[in-house]
């Protein structure tokens, strides 16, 4: 489990477990996601829960996973643009972190 500041000022804060950053991974979430000006603000944090949105609603099969990462973080009452700045830093940095032949893209 790790967990990310949620704000600036460090009072608040959000568990992000494994499995999130794995499904992160499986769908691909961040890639594409952040435009050219490279700034993080609450327009890519929408964008980003509209993307999973229709990946739930083009699911045929069970997206559980997709459900409980909404639940669990992008969807979170304390998730706003700080935060998701803050979850792409833990992305990196736990990828980085993967062996190659588990990074499946």
């Amino acid at each position: 489990m790790y967990t990310i500041q949620a704000n600036p000022s460090g009072t608040r804060k959000m568990e992000v477990s494994e499995e999130n950053l794995m499904t992160i991974r499986k769908y691909s979430l961040f890639q594409h996601l952040i435009d050219s000006n490279g700034i993080i603000d609450e327009t890519v944090l929408d964008k980003l829960k509209l993307n999973i949105r229709s990946l739930i609603a083009a699911q045929v099969e069970d997206s559980k996973d997709l459900l409980d990462l909404c639940i669990d973080v992008i969807y979170h009452n304390n998730m706003k643009a700080f935060g998701l700045q803050q979850l792409i830093q833990l992305y990196l940095k736990w990828m980085a972190e993967q062996p190659e032949e588990t990074v499946e893209e």
